[in-house]
């Protein structure tokens, strides 16, 4: 258990870095727990707002993930999907029955005009989340993938096109003039949390976005508190997701090693404690190089103890 009293800060992206999130949260006293969510995946579908990773978020700490597909809600079905397949409408990002019902809430929310965090905070509450999840910004920032066939919306390029063109850089339309979530820039001026940890999230469409809003990682570098990040990267491969196809194609190698220059080279002094899966232990000697503690320990979360006790050693380094 982390300190009582001081609240622990998050960063994460989608389902790699839910998992971490919900470890902490069972190793944290209610409510202690914050989590800075990205928004770069965010877009409008169906005429409807749609927030990735905050709803994976929100249904990994409620308890309502569904398991088998690894995102979306347990014991979905698609009769809506179904229904408008006939009509020949556009079904390549799927929405389940229940899942829809989020969407529907959220995009009513935001047209009555309220912002995207308070909205967050409210969806929480009724989903019986303790956990503070903020959006980076509530200023739309979107997630653009360079392809040499031409840029792709980052939710074409994920789940349109499987992942499957080639990457040749990333930018995020918005970012610029985006501000950070007013709510959590207010708790990281008064200095008030024991840890931040960023969860084990692809570096390039995951954590950079939240780290890339004006004034924000320079905010988490100057805590008091120790910057623990786990790497997503194990024993040369992306557990979820495309990290380490991305890494690849971008010309930096699929490595622990690799995400650690990364995060050395554009976020100089922001990483604390650099922590590495025991597959690895041999690339903390040169991680050691790049200015972060190297911690090493068993990264790969396959159950509910394996989330524990992750959380619990990067709450140890927190503590330390």
């Amino acid at each position: 258990m982390s300190a009582p009293g001081r609240a622990v800060l998050a960063l994460s992206g989608g389902v790699g870095g839910a998992k971490l999130a919900l470890g902490l949260a069972q190793e944290c006293a209610a409510g202690q727990l914050h989590v800075v969510a990205n928004t770069g995946d965010d877009f409008r579908h169906l005429g409807l707002y749609i927030s990735p990773d905050i709803d994976t978020l929100l249904y990994t700490l409620s308890g309502r993930a569904n398991q088998s597909l690894g995102w979306g809600l347990a014991a979905e079905t698609w009769h809506t999907m179904e229904a408008l397949q006939e009509l020949g409408g556009d079904t390549w990002f799927r929405l389940g029955d229940r899942d829809l019902a989020t969407h529907l809430w959220r995009s009513q929310q935001l047209a009555m005009g309220r912002e995207l965090g308070e909205v967050t905070a409210d969806l929480a509450r009724r989903l019986g989340v303790q956990t503070r999840v903020f959006p980076m910004s509530d200023d739309p920032i979107a997630t653009t993938v360079h392809t040499p066939e031409g840029l792709l919306p980052f939710q074409h390029y994920f789940v349109r096109y499987q992942c499957q063109p080639v990457v040749t850089g990333f930018s995020f339309a918005g970012i610029e003039s985006a501000r950070p979530n007013a709510e959590l820039m207010a708790v990281l001026g008064g200095g008030a949390y024991a840890a931040i940890v960023v969860c084990p999230s692809n570096p390039f469409v995951s954590v950079d976005p939240i780290l890339q809003v004006p004034g924000l990682w320079q905010a988490l570098r100057d805590q008091p508190a120790p910057v623990i990040l786990v790497s997503p990267i194990v024993a040369g491969r992306a557990l979820k997701g495309p990290a380490a196809k991305m890494m690849t194609e971008l010309g930096h190698g699929a490595s622990a090693l690799e995400v650690a220059r990364f995060y050395h080279q554009r976020y100089p002094g922001l990483v604390d404690y650099f922590v590495i899966d025991s597959s690895d232990a041999t690339l903390a000697p040169a991680i050691g190089e790049l200015d972060m503690d190297v911690a090493i320990t068993c990264t790969v979360m396959h159950s509910a103890a394996d989330k524990r006790a992750l959380a619990r050693f990067c709450l140890a380094l927190g503590e330390g």
